[in-house]
């Protein structure tokens, strides 16, 4: 083993902290990934097209547990380094794709702040977006020597023949002025509305000049708009990254999850029809979010035709051009690779520093075989943290071993199935691990 194949420390920490909490790693996603090639290749076909100048939308469909969580964060860290720009946000009561009371917004608000670039990895990379495509425009001015703002008006000109074009470049051109004035309270205020946290339009005239600001009504659009600045910044398009759409099929008021629905139906049309240049969608959810015809996707009938599955699609056949990524079930044989690997992180990458062998993973699952049965396959989050807190304690515990330990494991449930289930209600309890 060279000193080239060991895993830094700081990555180590990071993988075996989020782990053993029980929520998908930040960073690190690939020491840990475990099959799901297919999928994979899918998705960087999506990709590929967006760069392109195309559009993708995606549906991760998985039971709770299943792998959804890993997956969507899995595709942006390859979105990033396909020069694209992500975002991603978690769906709530309180954030929507469509909504009266500001609830659209706050989703938006919440995408710019986990706006990512590959230098700027961790989010709120829209001012350095934003200052890319001025200095590239200084840039060509000087060139051309022209005026830079006529470059900027050039540029942006195109945006004002779609929804709310105009003054999102008004707001852009204002942040050159403020660029080329040294006026740190004007570019400040551009960078907010485009956060999205202007609440009034007054304010935003009185700031910025213009009439309009990002709200519930106009959410879509503006996604839509900051697609192309991002595209003529240099990026190759934005990768809206969405979780938690089980929280639209929990809604209780029958209209407002029509609404909801519909807004899906307009991202799901343009995406298809190829009229989102460069603006991709991967959305999270569960089998009862799309299926339910009574609640879900399906109750929708527009969104039933567009997402009903390949009927050749058969006995193990998969249609992998289908909208819709169906993640299984882990099998043992994942899991065993899984728990391999994390034994490998944990180790920092050094095999002579396992804790325990190839023997000591089959013995841990099959004491966690025994006692929960196959729950453990669909919802292997106290699975992991259990492994990890049986190398944390062989790590402390020099004189301890793993055969002594193996049957102490606690893994949160008894013989019955059912009782670890019981346990998750939520897809925000649950870490999903696998790919």
């Amino acid at each position: 083993m060279t000193n080239g194949n060991l895993i830094k420390a700081k990555d180590r920490d990071m993988v075996i902290q989020s782990l053993q909490a029980g929520v998908v790693p930040r960073k690190g996603q690939h020491l840990i990934q475990v099959g799901r090639v297919e999928e994979i290749k899918a998705v960087i076909r999506d990709l590929d097209r967006m760069a392109e100048g195309g559009s993708a939308i995606r549906f991760v469909i998985g039971e709770y547990g299943s792998g959804k969580t890993f997956f969507l964060s899995l595709v942006r860290s390859i979105a990033l380094e396909k020069k694209l720009v992500t975002a991603h946000a978690d769906l709530t009561p309180d954030r929507r794709l469509h909504a009266t009371g500001g609830q659209a917004r706050s989703l938006y608000a919440e995408l710019m702040q986990n706006l990512a670039t590959r230098t700027k990895p961790e989010g709120g990379a829209l001012p350095s977006i934003v200052e890319r495509f001025v200095t590239s425009a200084v840039s060509e001015g000087r060139d051309r020597n022209i005026n830079p703002e006529a470059v900027i008006r050039e540029r942006l000109e195109h945006l004002s023949e779609m929804v709310g074009g105009y003054d999102f470049a008004e707001v852009v051109a204002a942040y050159w002025k403020g660029h080329d004035n040294g006026d740190e309270h004007l570019k400040m205020n551009a960078i907010r509305w485009l956060r999205g946290e202007f609440t009034t339009k007054t304010d935003a005239r009185q700031a910025l000049g213009v009439r309009t600001i990002v709200d519930d009504a106009n959410f879509y659009d503006q996604l839509k708009l900051f697609t192309q600045l991002i595209r003529l910044s240099g990026y190759a398009g934005l990768l809206i990254s969405l979780d938690e759409l089980v929280n639209l099929y929990k809604l209780a008021n029958t209209q407002a999850r029509k609404s909801n629905y519909e807004q899906i139906l307009r991202i799901l049309n343009d995406c298809l029809q190829g009229h989102s240049v460069g603006l991709g969608f991967v959305m999270g959810g569960t089998p009862d979010f799309l299926m339910d015809t009574r609640r879900g996707l399906y109750s929708y009938a527009a969104l039933q035709s567009r997402l009903a599955e390949n009927t050749f699609a058969v006995n193990g056949l998969v249609d992998y051009n289908n909208p819709i990524l169906r993640l299984g079930n882990l099998s043992p044989e994942d899991l065993f690779v899984l728990l391999s690997k994390i034994r490998h992180v944990f180790a920092s990458g050094d095999r002579t520093q396992y804790l325990l062998p190839d023997e000591g993973i089959q013995g841990f699952m099959l004491h966690c075989s025994q006692r929960i049965g196959e729950a453990y396959f669909r919802t292997p989050r106290n699975t992991v943290k259990a492994f990890i807190d049986l190398l944390s304690v062989l790590d402390q515990n020099k004189q301890v071993s793993w055969k002594d330990l193996v049957v102490q494991v606690n893994i949160g449930a008894e013989s019955n199935p059912d009782a670890l289930a019981s346990q998750v209600e939520d897809e925000d309890d649950l870490a999903t691990f696998r790919l």
